[in-house]
């Protein structure tokens, strides 16, 4: 029985423990059984570059894009169904629960489904700002907002927060932050960057932001900002590529349209709700 709650994000990795435990149930002929939970940043909203196949690892099982907009349930079904995994697989769905929900429309309490996802906002904001995670920055990890702030002590906050101010990104605000981690990358150093203020999640395109982050860390700091570090999360060799050749965010979302408009079609096939 796996009974977890998801993140909504393709590198999370509880999808992954997941499908490896129906991969052991197969073989052995045990039933498996999935309580299904929301997606608690909806599962309406399809984002990001769908994952190279060759790039798959434990945060990266499936090809599927940076947020997918489905359930545990239902990646499950996907999963047994375009693997050919042979599990017998029986997904218990969920009762009153529509797509478009944020998790606090759910009527459940908040639950950190890890300790370094601490509240709704943190996990709206994961899925892009966790772009640059395997990169040298902090992601704030050891602070107590994690996901919220971003820097490194290489980071001139004043201008990033002032080089994204003017990139407009719809549903969020930034402003320059000095912080210094007690725990993970950067320890004890004080780190120049940015804060992120929620404004309109609605509108955010989450993983736009990781996007437009990942663009200006390499066009500001091309000589110490490690680009290639992050290529398991970004998940494509061609956007990669193409953010160290400084095309413009909007350009390389463009790029990855085609997939993502293949990966809606199969994953319509799977859906619950």
């Amino acid at each position: 029985v796996f009974d977890v709650q998801d993140a909504g994000a393709r590198f999370y990795t509880y999808m992954t423990t997941m499908a490896y435990a129906m991969e052991a149930a197969a073989k052995q002929g045990i039933e498996f059984v999935v309580l299904d939970r929301p997606n608690p940043i909806t599962a309406s909203r399809v984002e990001g570059p769908v994952m190279d196949r060759e790039l798959k690892s434990f945060t990266g099982y499936f090809p599927l894009p940076v947020r997918h907009g489905m359930t545990l349930g239902e990646l499950a079904k996907m999963f047994n169904g375009e693997n050919k995994m042979g599990v017998k697989l029986k997904v218990i769905p969920m009762q009153g629960y529509r797509r478009d929900m944020w998790f606090d429309e759910t009527g459940l309490p908040w639950v950190n489904p890890s300790p370094n996802l601490r509240s709704l906002t943190q996990a709206i904001f994961y899925p892009g700002v966790a772009l640059s995670e395997a990169s040298n920055v902090s992601v704030g990890r050891g602070t107590q907002t994690p996901f919220e702030v971003l820097g490194a002590p290489w980071i001139r906050s004043e201008e990033l927060a002032g080089y994204l101010r003017a990139r407009l990104t719809p549903g969020v605000e930034f402003e320059p932050v000095v912080f210094t981690p007690d725990s993970n990358r950067f320890r004890g150093q004080p780190c120049q960057g940015i804060r992120m203020v929620l404004k309109d999640r609605d509108r955010l395109d989450a993983v736009g932001l990781g996007f437009e982050i990942l663009c200006a860390l390499q066009r500001l700091y091309p000589k110490v900002f490690q680009l290639d570090a992050a290529l398991g999360l970004i998940g494509s060799r061609r956007v990669l590529r193409a953010i160290a050749d400084g095309s413009e965010p909007e350009t390389i979302a463009a790029s990855w349209q085609p997939q993502l408009d293949e990966f809606r079609r199969l994953r319509a096939s799977y859906l619950l709700y």
